[in-house]
């Protein structure tokens, strides 16, 4: 028994995994290969990572400009507003109250174009929009209006059932370019989407917070309504008059 013991296989410090000297080799292939795996997965992530920040960097530079790729404003000034609203109110009633729900609310023409006479809250004097660039549906608000809107709009769906204005959305924007070419409104301007940002302008520079102007729009991010504040108001145009207003007297045949 003794003999058979000692022939017996020997208990190796070594142990199950070999020898010191090959486990810390094993060791080190598997720390190489866990270091490629993890530089590729890093480099995937990266450029995944890459692709979302450059579409994210692509939006934000489309959208956080007041003006086009050739330099064209983007929205009306107070005057040309009005001047909307005028020749909007020279056309037939359809055309009117169409014209100035877009111009005092701001809202998409879609929007504009899905209401019902149900939606004018003429008690509470507001419009009720279903912000429809929403990515789930039934996402409504509130915009108010002067009681001359609502009651105008009230008298106009009078009896009206299901839609107000039963366009598609090429007559409306003919529609509105129309009234617009009739105000004298420069070509490029001639969209509804100018009325849009002549609203967000003109509610920026009357001091009007822009976490309100932004549930009246209907943004999804407050980004989106801040490029707004940067449009020049009266404000600037003062100071900047106190810069060049020294030079004026040189210039022949001012007015």
């Amino acid at each position: 028994m003794a003999a058979r013991r000692a022939q017996g296989p020997k208990c190796s410090k070594a142990g199950r995994y070999g020898p010191p000297s090959e486990r810390q080799s094993l060791w080190r292939v598997a720390s190489e290969q866990n270091a490629v795996f993890c530089s590729r997965l890093l480099l995937l992530v990266n450029r995944v990572a890459s692709l979302f920040s450059n579409e994210q960097a692509s939006t934000t530079r489309m959208i956080q400009s007041l003006y086009d790729r050739t330099g064209n404003r983007k929205y009306l000034t107070a005057r040309e507003r009005l001047a909307f609203a005028h020749a909007a109110c020279t056309a037939g009633n359809t055309v009117k109250t169409f014209c100035l729900t877009l111009a005092v609310t701001g809202a998409r023409l879609s929007e504009v174009l899905a209401l019902t006479s149900s939606r004018i809250d003429t008690a509470d004097e507001t419009i009720v929009f279903e912000t429809l660039k929403q990515r789930k549906g039934g996402v409504f608000r509130a915009a108010p209006v002067s009681p001359t809107i609502t009651n105008l709009l009230r008298n106009y769906g009078s009896g009206k059932q299901g839609r107000l204005w039963p366009w598609g959305r090429t007559h409306a924007w003919k529609t509105v370019k129309s009234a617009m070419r009739k105000a004298g409104i420069a070509e490029d301007l001639c969209k509804p989407k100018s009325l849009r940002h002549a609203f967000a302008v003109e509610a920026s520079q009357n001091g009007i917070p822009l976490n309100i102007v932004q549930r009246w729009l209907g943004h999804a991010r407050i980004e989106t309504t801040a490029i707004y504040a940067s449009a020049i108001g009266d404000e600037e145009r003062s100071l900047a008059r106190q810069a060049w207003n020294s030079l004026e007297s040189a210039i022949p045949n001012r007015h």
